[in-house]
């Protein structure tokens, strides 16, 4: 690998190194010298939203072109920006070797990120308390794990708000009771004639329409980790924020969305779509309630490009790349894990081996 793999934009004024954002101190920190810079002035974060269409219409018609740097791993499709010194380097989400190729694309910028709050030590911390968490873990993983490096990256995401108007058609049913006769054997063996109460429903056509708010809807914007993995490692406190800043990526990987914004609201649809059915179904009323069709609309999309701080670990185990991931703010853990199949067989064979014990135990002392 040629080159530096992290972002350093800052020059440490005491021996000339490269500063990084420290995510301990909240300050810029010299990587060889261990000098402690402020970071830029920063005033108050006013959250803006951009509007959709518009911003749909602008790429489309070429503006916001950017000439990047950047790279595709062909093994896990994560596409990351690279500095314009470095040529090689390896994936941070599959440990694959990938080589960089200049690309003109029409990519947005972001304009607000959440920058890193808990430290790659801390991190990997929490992913080996994680690891010895699991049940039924091969015995070298551990092992293998610890030597797995923690890498920094800000992840694209997507954020949407829209209003919807919904019209639909559905049924609504009610539930009514009835006394019903049935034939049944006493226990004497004669046949004898009882009732019972019976729950029925009476359904009835039903239509309306319905609107919702939706606000900061979440949507991944990247194809390079499994979407449950990062659902996972929800909540995060978009509250706070902060305008993109180099002081804040300086040390870190920056990956590129690879589903844009287009896309990335049809993730968003999915998300509001069970809601909106919910709304449905109160309108509806009744004890059950069935949508038949629903026709949505949706008003003042608006959205923002935003990175959120992921610390990322991969490592090989029997040829096979286990990743894991941990929430950069709260240090929740996500991943892959294998499992050791002597273990579970030897689990399995405790439990049946309990078992026979109990039924002996039980057959013994019930003659």
């Amino acid at each position: 690998m040629d080159g530096e793999k992290k972002t350093q934009l800052f020059t440490c004024p005491n021996c000339g190194s490269g500063m990084e954002f420290n995510p301990q101190s909240g300050q810029l920190k010299c990587t060889h010298c261990d000098y402690a810079g402020a970071m830029p002035e920063q005033v108050e974060t006013r959250i803006e939203e951009s509007d959709f269409l518009s911003t749909l219409n602008q790429l489309e018609q070429n503006e916001a072109i950017a000439e990047r740097l950047t790279v595709t791993c062909d093994n896990c499709a994560a596409v990351l920006e690279f500095d314009p010194n470095i040529t090689a380097d390896r994936c941070i989400y599959c440990g694959s070797a990938i080589n960089a190729q200049k690309q003109s694309k029409r990519l947005l910028q972001p304009r607000y990120l959440l920058p890193f709050a808990i430290t790659g030590d801390q991190a990997a911390n929490n992913f080996r308390k994680w690891l010895k968490g699991r049940w039924f873990m091969p015995g070298a993983v551990l092992q293998k794990a610890a030597m797995a490096k923690m890498d920094g990256v800000y992840s694209p995401f997507w954020t949407y708000d829209a209003d919807t108007f919904t019209n639909y058609t559905g049924m609504r049913g009610d539930y009514y009771y009835v006394q019903e006769s049935y034939t049944t054997t006493d226990s004497k063996g004669n046949s004898v004639t009882k009732t019972r109460t019976v729950r029925r429903t009476r359904w009835s056509y039903a239509a309306g329409t319905v609107s919702n708010r939706f606000d900061d809807i979440l949507c991944l914007g990247s194809k390079s980790l499994p979407r449950h993995y990062t659902e996972a490692l929800e909540p995060w406190d978009l509250n706070n924020l902060s305008e993109s800043d180099p002081s804040y990526t300086s040390g870190f990987r920056v990956e590129c969305y690879s589903i844009d914004l287009k896309e990335g609201f049809t993730d968003a649809r999915e998300q509001m779509q069970p809601v909106i059915d919910r709304t449905i179904r109160g309108d509806i009323g009744g004890d059950e309630q069935r949508i038949t069709t629903r026709n949505v609309d949706y008003h003042d999309i608006t959205f923002k490009y935003i990175l959120l701080p992921i610390w990322i670990s991969a490592f090989r185990f029997k040829d096979k790349t286990y990743r894991f991931v941990v929430n950069a703010r709260t240090g929740e853990v996500q991943g892959e894990r294998p499992w050791s199949v002597i273990k579970i067989i030897m689990f399995i064979l405790m439990l049946l081996a309990i078992a026979a014990g109990i039924w002996f135990l039980i057959d013994k002392y019930s003659r």
